[in-house]
């Protein structure tokens, strides 16, 4: 899978290639990642990309020119970090994985050239509320999706994650087998790995109910 960044900000994203399952899935060839300065993109002499509000309004905006140029030729979907997209999920991120190619554009300052939306697929946001860039969603998005490609981590470790099958995930623990008088559950401590596989289930349903009773729409009811 090749995942494009469109940017103003390319250091940005030293975290993201050079740390961890992201940096490890590079050197596997299992990821290609391509960063693209859009600023290298403009006609202006002094690298110019945002321009004032026609009608008025405070800061400047992002230019669509720049940007159009940088994507043009591109393979894949592109998608736009916006607060104004649709909520990134789990769901989206398993569909995303199953791309070749992907462009992941992260605006700045006030925003983008309205026009902006019509060179893309999709408006993408990772909750109701507003960052300094996309470049931080662009990132979390990325990350999401290069754990999930083939080989990358092992199908076991993300099966049973938050959000795979619209339950959050069940409760874990691990030594010591009480902590300040917090006791690790007796049936984990039981053997009997149908009975654990019950408790799981039903602690998984119950802490969705608690926590995000949204997600269980359209969820069959468990006993």
């Amino acid at each position: 899978m090749k995942i494009n960044f469109v940017t103003l900000f390319p250091s940005f994203f030293d975290s993201i290639l050079n740390e961890s399952i992201t940096k490890r899935a590079i050197n596997s060839n299992k990821v290609e990642i391509n960063i693209i300065d859009f600023r290298n993109y403009t006609n202006d002499k002094h690298k110019k990309v945002d321009d004032i509000i026609y009608g008025g309004g405070h800061g400047m905006l992002l230019k669509v020119e720049p940007i159009d140029r940088a994507i043009e030729n591109l393979k894949g979907k592109k998608y736009l970090m916006s607060p104004q997209g649709t909520r990134f999920t789990q769901y989206k991120a398993k569909e995303m994985s199953l791309e070749k190619e992907i462009t992941l554009i992260c605006g700045h300052y006030e925003g983008f050239d309205d026009r902006v939306r019509n060179l893309v697929d999709e408006e993408l946001s990772i909750g109701d509320y507003v960052l300094t860039g996309g470049e931080i969603p662009a990132m979390a998005i990325a990350d999401s999706i290069i754990r999930l490609l083939p080989d990358v981590i092992k199908e076991i470790s993300y099966i049973n994650d938050s959000f795979q099958k619209n339950m959050l995930d069940y409760p874990q623990y691990t030594r010591p087998r009480v902590y300040k008088g917090m006791n690790v559950p007796e049936v984990l401590f039981s053997g009997n790995h149908k009975l654990i596989e019950q408790w799981r289930k039903s602690n998984a349903l119950k802490r969705t109910k608690n926590r995000r009773p949204d997600l269980l729409k359209g969820v069959k009811n468990e006993k």
